[in-house]
């Protein structure tokens, strides 16, 4: 599901590509943003972990 969420990203990077290196740049997310909603649509990616992480919530203790 991974390779399907890039190849998805990438086809739109390619029409995005059309406008020179604010495409390219534009190629870059989409396939970023392609690979982690293919990763959450096959559970190996848990976004509620990923949410935490960004806003430096943590689960662990210390003695």
């Amino acid at each position: 599901m991974t390779t399907t969420g890039i190849a998805i990203g990438a086809f739109l990077a390619f029409m995005a590509a059309q406008h020179g290196f604010g495409g390219f740049l534009l190629a870059v997310i989409f396939m970023a943003v392609g690979a982690v909603i293919g990763r959450a649509a096959t559970g190996k990616l848990d976004l509620r972990g990923v949410g935490e992480a960004l806003i430096g919530k943590s689960t662990t203790t210390s003695d």
